[in-house]
């Protein structure tokens, strides 16, 4: 490799079509941008997407939102999407495009010719891995994840790169807790603190059971004779409506994720980033997952990181041990990873 090629900078596209993925490549973005790069955003409407990017300035192009629970509507907003990021990518004179588990920057980024780097923790998504094993430059994965798991979807190494431990004990290490967090909510420093967030149910992944188990929880913190307050974090309108009048707390608007995972006691999720942000900030997290389990949660399941239930009365309604303080990683070693895409 050329370093004077290497050294010079680049123009940087990240697309983020998810909740998580904004405060993911949050501190990423802005050490990218600190050694010289440029970088564009696009970004998907969803879920909370757009109210996180607007919460923490960061500009952004919109394309495209979400295509529903149906086969037929996701391929239908895929196409559309892929068409309009491939316009964008071939009037943006990129040296390189980023993004996690997005299943739509890949393919745009190969048709305008731009090397693709495609991030991901959960190996199960087929349909998604069958386009971003193919059309992405190099993929970036946890180490938990083994590369006999990956290599139907033509992800070997040297393209396959798989890091220690997990990417939130990255970038979690540029987190400046939000002071705000704590009043906007009306937290009291004397109450227990639980965090909960449903089940992703438009996803192909995540169906039934998951859901059924949340709801349970739910009613079990509701029934609760101890001081315990309550933040819930719906994913769609439909599930906001089911929450209201319940005595939980439904934020108006999106909130710093791990201010709040830091502000809590315990976490329930039935997704993955919360309940991994839990486990790299030292908070009991707990997974009513149903579905097949992941190389990553079933490393930390077994590690005795995250719990997995099966019953409600299974969380543990308490206040935690706060001085546990995990080691976090250098969030630089993702961005190296990232960059050095462009010459896989």
């Amino acid at each position: 490799m050329d370093q004077a090629v290497a050294l010079r900078p680049l123009h940087i596209w990240v697309d983020i079509t998810n909740s998580p993925h904004v405060v993911i490549f949050r501190p990423l973005i802005a050490r990218m941008r600190a050694r010289g790069h440029t970088v564009t955003v696009t970004a998907r409407d969803f879920a909370q997407t757009l109210g996180m990017l607007e919460r923490f300035g960061i500009e952004h192009t919109v394309f495209g939102s979400h295509g529903g629970g149906g086969l037929r509507g996701k391929a239908k907003a895929a196409g559309s999407r892929i068409a309009d990021l491939t316009a964008f990518a071939r009037q943006g004179n990129f040296d390189l495009a980023v993004a996690h588990g997005s299943t739509d920057q890949p393919v745009a980024a190969r048709i305008a010719r731009i090397p693709q780097v495609t991030m991901f923790d959960y190996e199960f998504a087929k349909v998604m891995h069958h386009w971003n094993g193919r059309w992405a430059r190099r993929v970036i994965v946890p180490d938990s994840i083994p590369e006999e798991a990956l290599a139907a979807y033509g992800m070997r190494p040297p393209k396959l790169l798989r890091y220690p431990g997990l990417k939130e004990e990255y970038y979690l290490a540029d987190h400046v807790p939000d002071p705000t967090v704590a009043d906007e909510l009306g937290l009291r420093p004397d109450a227990v603190v639980g965090v909960l967030r449903p089940a992703p149910e438009v996803t192909l992944y995540h169906r039934g059971r998951s859901t059924e188990l949340f709801s349970s929880v739910l009613d079990y913190v509701s029934q609760s004779q101890l001081d315990i307050q309550v933040v819930v974090l719906p994913r769609t309108d439909q599930q906001r409506e089911s929450l209201q009048g319940r005595g939980f707390i439904v934020p108006e608007r999106p909130v710093d994720g791990p201010t709040l995972v830091q502000l809590a006691d315990f976490v329930v999720s039935a997704g993955g980033t919360m309940n991994r942000e839990a486990v790299a900030l030292g908070v009991p997290a707990y997974t009513p997952f149903a579905g097949t389990l992941g190389a990553v949660d079933a490393r930390l399941i077994a590690e005795g990181r995250l719990h997995r239930i099966e019953r409600a009365d299974e969380v543990r309604l308490e206040r935690r041990d706060r001085t546990i303080s995990p080691p976090l990683r250098d969030p630089d070693f993702l961005v190296d990873a990232i960059l050095d895409g462009r010459f896989a």
